[in-house]
C-alpha cells in the first residue's frame, strides 16, 4: 500500500523532503531558547549584568525571527506537498477508473468510489501534512527536550521520565479503544453517500410515490450511525486532555518540590529550573500531539487501503499490443460463447450461442426480461469479455482490436440513456468531436430528433441539464441515437432504445435507418413485436440461450415463444398509440 501511494509524491518530491527539514530547523531553535533564557537569569538578572542580558536577550531574539521563518517554511512546503498528494490521489484514482471494464466497475459502488475520492483523500491529505510536520516536531522535540533536561540536572529528569511512563500508557489504552471505532466510521460514509445519490437521482420517484418521509428515516438512519461512532471515539479521546493535564501539572510539582531543594542546597540554579519549566511543556505537548498523529494516522490508514485498493485495480480486459485499427465490415459471429458476470454469482447468464449476422443486415432481439439480451450485445462491443468461445466483428475476434478503433465502429445506445450538462451540440459530438452543425442536424433527422429541437427557443444551443433532466424520456432516447449516429458505424445496437417513443416515431426512425445507413449492421433489442418485426431477422432469447433465429413469419410458424408473445400483445390490440396514429391517418 505505501509502495502504490508512494508513487502519487511525484512532482511535489522537493517539497516532501523540504518541509521536514525547515520542521527540524524549527526545533533546534525552539530547544535552544529555553537554555539562553537560563543564561540571561544566572549570568545577567541574578549577577547585575545587564551587558548580559542584552547579549542573551538578542541571541534569543535572533534564534525566535529564525524559529518564525523555519516555521512557515515548514508550513509551506507541508501545505503544497499534502495538497499535491491529494490532487495526483484524485487524479490517478480518475485516470485509473476510467480505465476500467465493466467488471472492474461493477466491484466498487458508486457511492464507494465517491467517498474515496473526496473523504478518503482528505483524510490521507490531512495524515500526510501532520506527517512531514507534526510527526517530525513531535518525537525530535521530546527527545532534544529530554537531553536538555539530563545535561541540566539528570536526577530531576527522573520525574519526566515517571511522566512519561504514566502518560504513554493511558494514551496507548485510548488509542486502542478508538482505532476500532474510527475504521467501522468511514465503511458508514458509504451508506451516507449511497443514501444521499440514490435519493437524488431517484427524487422523481420518490415524490411520485410519496416516500419522503421513508427516505428521511433512511438517511437519519445512516446519519445517526455516524454521530453515535463519532461520539463513542470522541467521548474516548476526550480523556486525552485530563490525562495530559495530570501529568503536566504533577511534573510542575515535582520539579517544584525536588527543585527547590536543590537550589538550597546548591546544586541547581534558578534559571536551570526555568528551563526545566520550559521542556517539561514541551515533553507533554510533544506526547499530545504524537497521540493526535497516531489517531489521526490510524483513522487515515483504512482511508489510505481504500484508495490504494481503486489505485491497484488492474483492467480485467487486456488490449493487445498492436491492436487492429480497422474494422473491415459489421458482420457479427458468436462461436459458441458462454459467458457469466465474474462480480455475481457465477452462474452463466449466456450458454453456447451460435450466431452469425451478416453485414447491413437489420437483427431484432426479443425475450423475457433477464433472458440475456444486453448481456448478449455488450460482447459486440466489448464492454464484458465473453468467458467460452469467442464474439468477432468484421471476421476478427473483438480482443484481436484496438478498444478504441473496435468501439468507434459499434456504436452501443445503451439501456440507460445518459446526456451530460451542455448543449444539445456538446452532446451530440460525443459521438464525434469535430461535427459540424450539418452533420449533427442530419443525425438527429434519421432519430426524428431534429423537430422537436428547433421548437426550442435555442435550438441546438439549448442547454442540457445534467443527466438530461430538462427532456422528456423519448426525447433523451432520440438524442441518444443520434449521438451514435455521428459516429458512422459499422454495426448500431440499440439497446430498448426506443422504448420511451410512441410506435409511429419508432417506425420512422427505422425507416430512415433502412434508407440512410443500409450498410450498417443493426441490432434492435425491444419489447414490442412492432419494433422488430419488420427486421431481416429476429433471434429470440430464453434463458441465455438461442430459442429461434428467422424472420417474423417463420418464427410465427415454428417458435412458440415468439408466437407467445405476437398473441399477447396483439390480442391486446397491439400498441395504443400505434392505433391512434392509425385511426388519425
Amino acid at each position: 500500500m505505501i509502495k502504490i501511494l508512494g508513487k502519487q509524491i511525484r512532482g511535489y518530491q522537493k517539497a516532501t523532503i523540504l518541509a521536514p527539514v525547515f520542521t527540524a530547523l524549527e526545533v533546534l531553535m525552539e530547544i535552544l531558547i529555553p537554555f539562553i533564557t537560563a543564561s540571561i537569569i544566572d549570568q545577567g538578572i541574578e549577577a547585575g549584568d545587564m551587558g548580559k542580558v542584552y547579549l542573551y536577550g538578542g541571541i534569543m531574539l535572533a534564534f525566535a525571527f529564525l524559529s518564525l521563518c523555519f516555521g512557515v517554511l515548514a508550513g509551506r512546503y507541508a501545505a503544497s506537498a499534502s495538497a499535491g498528494f491529494a490532487c495526483n490521489l484524485r487524479d490517478g484514482m480518475y485516470e485509473n477508473i476510467q480505465r476500467f471494464s465493466f467488471s472492474n466497475i461493477d466491484k466498487y459502488s458508486t457511492a464507494g468510489l465517491v467517498t474515496r475520492m473526496t473523504t478518503d483523500v482528505t483524510n490521507v491529505q490531512n495524515a500526510f501534512q501532520m506527517i512531514l510536520r507534526i510527526a517530525v516536531r513531535a518525537p525530535l522535540m521530546l527527545v532534544c527536550s529530554m537531553v536538555m533536561c539530563f545535561v541540566i540536572n539528570a536526577k530531576m529528569s527522573l520525574v519526566f521520565l515517571a511522566a512519561l511512563v504514566f502518560l504513554g500508557a493511558v494514551l496507548m489504552l485510548i488509542m486502542t479503544r478508538t482505532l476500532p471505532i474510527f475504521r467501522k466510521v468511514f465503511r458508514k460514509y458509504d451508506d451516507l453517500n449511497a443514501s444521499v445519490q440514490e435519493n437524488v437521482s431517484g427524487i422523481r420517484v420518490v415524490k411520485a410515490f410519496v416516500r419522503e418521509s421513508y427516505e428521511d428515516e433512511k438517511f437519519t438512519k445512516a446519519a445517526e450511525n455516524l454521530y453515535r461512532l463519532f461520539v463513542k471515539a470522541e467521548g474516548l479521546l476526550a480523556f486525552n486532555s485530563p490525562v495530559m493535564m495530570l501529568a503536566v501539572y504533577g511534573c510542575i510539582i515535582g520539579l517544584s518540590w525536588f527543585g527547590a531543594h536543590f537550589i538550597v542546597a546548591g546544586t541547581l540554579t534558578t534559571g536551570n529550573l526555568t528551563s526545566l519549566f520550559s521542556y517539561v511543556m514541551s515533553m507533554m505537548m510533544s506526547l499530545m500531539m504524537l497521540s493526535m498523529i497516531f489517531v489521526m494516522v490510524s483513522m487515515s490508514a483504512a482511508s489510505a487501503e481504500r484508495i490504494a485498493e481503486v489505485l491497484a485495480e488492474e483492467p480485467d480486459m487486456e488490449e493487445p499490443a498492436a491492436g487492429v485499427k480497422t474494422v473491415e465490415n459489421g458482420s457479427i459471429d458468436f462461436d459458441h460463447v458462454s459467458f457469466s458476470y465474474k462480480s455475481g454469482s457465477g452462474e452463466a447468464v449466456l450458454r453456447d450461442i451460435d450466431l452469425h449476422i451478416r453485414a447491413g443486415e437489420t437483427v431484432g432481439i426479443i425475450g423475457g426480461t433477464g433472458c440475456g439480451k444486453s448481456s448478449l450485445v455488450s460482447l459486440i462491443s466489448r464492454l464484458y469479455d465473453a468467458t467460452e468461445g469467442a464474439v468477432r466483428v468484421g471476421g476478427r475476434d473483438v480482443r484481436e482490436y484496438d478498444l478504441e478503433a473496435l468501439r468507434d465502429q459499434v456504436a452501443v445506445v445503451l439501456q440507460k440513456n445518459v446526456l451530460f450538462s451542455g448543449t444539445i451540440l456538446d452532446n451530440l459530438r460525443w459521438g464525434k468531436e469535430d461535427a459540424s452543425e450539418e452533420e449533427c442536424e442530419d443525425a438527429c433527422r434519421q432519430a426524428c430528433a431534429d423537430e422537436f429541437i428547433r421548437r426550442f427557443p435555442d435550438g441546438y444551443g439549448t442547454w442540457i441539464e445534467q443527466g438530461g433532466s430538462n427532456v422528456s424520456g423519448g426525447q433523451k432516447q432520440r438524442l441518444c441515437i443520434a449521438r451514435a449516429l455521428l459516429k458512422k458505424p459499422k454495426v448500431l445496437i440499440l439497446d430498448d432504445s426506443t422504448s420511451a417513443v410512441d410506435t409511429a416515431t419508432d417506425a420512422m426512425i427505422r425507416e430512415a435507418f433502412a434508407k440512410r445507413i443500409p450498410g450498417t449492421t443493426k441490432l434492435i433489442i425491444s419489447q414490442r413485436i412492432s419494433s422488430v418485426q419488420d427486421a431481416d431477422r429476429i433471434l429470440v432469447l430464453e434463458d441465455g440461450q438461442v430459442s429461434g433465429f428467422d424472420t417474423h413469419e417463420a418464427l410465427l410458424e415454428k417458435n412458440d415463444i415468439y408466437r407467445e408473445i405476437y398473441d399477447a400483445q396483439m390480442k391486446s390490440g397491439g400498441d395504443f398509440d400505434e392505433n391512434s396514429s392509425a385511426g388519425r391517418e
